[in-house]
Parts: structure tokens; C-alpha cells; sequence
């Protein structure tokens, strides 16, 4: 009658162990699963990179400068400023000009550049107008003062919205500038201070924004419940998931489940 029950807890010690084994298997697929299925759930994470500088762009300075956005060599834009004057040379006007550089920009010129706040976002789907006047000083000779235009005249701190191509594809980014147009006439003097584009193509981008993400959205990971079997089966993958913690639980109820 011993050896009989010696024999049976035997067993019954195979048993269990063989069923622990089979445990820790489920509690490391389940566990792996959990991670994979949170790891889907991130997001990817957009990269913005920043330059930042000090240009003052004059016809008493630096009259040209050819901006390279991602530093590839490539002048993406070119930020002048022109005298333009009548033949008699009665009358002038100094424009301030925003212009693609040697085919790499694929923004139609003509008309006004926008002069765009910080947060504005610059993508596929904004209208914003990269290329074109900023601003310009129109006067006659002999006057001491002169007109004015243009969005880009004295402001501090407003964003060209750029637009440009990196190895065939659609990058945006943007360029920060404050303008003085107050000394005299024929006086227009851009500060650049910095620019930025985005790194994944077709991703807008949002005006002074040097960090990414930008316009990511977040995404929330699965809830727990998502992650577990019926109530009515005895074991849950949640508890398996938490590995040793998860077992002991689990064989806490299954014990008191015999019991009952």
C-alpha cells in the first residue's frame, strides 16, 4: 500500500512538474507577444533637423546667400536682395527676393513670399508661398522717404515656408527671418537666424518647431483586457504574460477553484 502511494505521488510530481514546464513556456510566448504587440504600437518618431545661424542679408552686406538645408552641397533656396532703378535713374526699388536654387525647388515663382507664424504647419496639404518678393522699397530721387510693401516688412521672428528635394523626393522645412525696413529709403536688411526641414519625406512640418515629433499622433497600446482569453478558461494570457507573479496567481486560484 506504501509503494502504491509512493508510486502515485511520483506521478502526480511528474505531472506537476511536466505542467510547470509547460507554464513557463506559455508565460515566455505570451510575455514575448505582449512586447511585440506594444512595440507595433509605437509610433515612428519624426526627425527634425535644425541649424541654427546669424546672416543679416543687405545691399550694404551680404547681398546673396544660398541656402542648403540638409547640408548635402545643394543650394535649396536663395535669399537676395536686388536694386532694381529706371534708366534716367529717377526712381528705384530695392527688392528683397526669396528664390529656388538651380532646379532642386519645385515651388512656382511670382508674387509675394508668406511670411508665416511659428506654429504654422508646412506640408502637403498647407498653402504657403516659398518663393517670390518678401518685400520691396519703391523711391524717386530726391525724396526722403519712400513706399514700402510687401509681408515680409518689419517683422521679427516669421517663417518661409520651404519646399525642396532630397535624392527625387518632397522634404519640407522652414527658414526663420526678421526684416528692418525703417532706415530711409532703398533699406531692406533680412536676419536669418535659423532653418529646419523634416527628414521623412511628405511629412509636414510645423514652423519653429526644431524637436521632432511635430504632428505625430499617439497611440495608445492595446488594454490588458485586449490581451486576455475568456473569463470561463482557467488560465488568462494576461497572467501568463506576467511571468512568475502571473503563475502564482493563477495556481492560487486554480487551488482554491478544487477546493470549492
Amino acid at each position: 500500500m506504501k509503494q502504491r502511494l509512493g508510486s502515485g505521488n511520483r506521478t502526480a510530481q511528474q505531472l506537476s512538474e511536466s505542467l510547470h514546464r509547460q507554464l513557463n513556456s506559455y508565460a515566455f510566448a505570451a510575455t514575448a507577444a505582449g512586447v511585440g504587440m506594444l512595440a507595433l504600437a509605437q509610433p515612428a518618431e519624426a526627425k527634425i533637423v535644425y541649424t541654427s545661424t546669424h546672416v543679416v542679408i543687405s545691399p550694404y552686406g551680404v547681398h546673396l546667400y544660398d541656402l542648403d538645408l540638409n547640408h548635402d552641397g545643394k543650394t535649396d533656396f536663395v535669399l537676395q536682395t536686388k536694386f532694381y532703378s529706371t534708366t534716367d535713374q529717377s526712381a528705384g526699388t530695392q527688392r528683397l527676393i526669396a528664390s529656388g536654387g538651380r532646379g532642386n525647388n519645385p515651388v512656382k515663382s511670382g508674387g509675394f513670399a508668406a511670411a508665416l507664424r511659428k506654429g504654422k504647419r508646412i506640408g502637403p496639404h498647407h498653402n504657403f508661398q516659398s518663393r517670390g518678393v518678401m518685400g520691396s522699397d519703391w523711391g524717386s530721387a530726391g525724396a526722403s522717404t519712400s513706399i514700402k510693401r510687401g509681408p515680409w516688412v518689419n517683422v521679427n521672428n516669421r517663417y518661409l515656408g520651404l519646399k525642396f528635394k532630397i535624392k527625387g523626393k518632397i522634404h519640407y522645412g522652414w527658414a526663420r527671418l526678421s526684416v528692418e525696413a525703417q532706415r530711409g529709403y532703398f533699406y531692406l536688411e533680412a536676419t536669418l537666424t535659423g532653418y529646419a526641414y523634416e527628414s521623412i519625406a511628405n511629412k509636414p512640418i510645423v514652423a519653429g518647431r526644431t524637436k521632432g515629433p511635430d504632428d505625430m499622433r499617439e497611440v495608445e497600446a492595446p488594454a490588458p483586457a485586449s490581451l486576455t482569453t475568456p473569463v470561463s478558461q482557467s488560465a488568462t494570457l494576461g497572467a501568463l504574460a506576467m511571468g512568475a507573479p502571473g503563475l502564482s496567481t493563477w495556481r492560487r486560484e486554480e487551488s482554491a477553484h478544487e477546493k470549492d
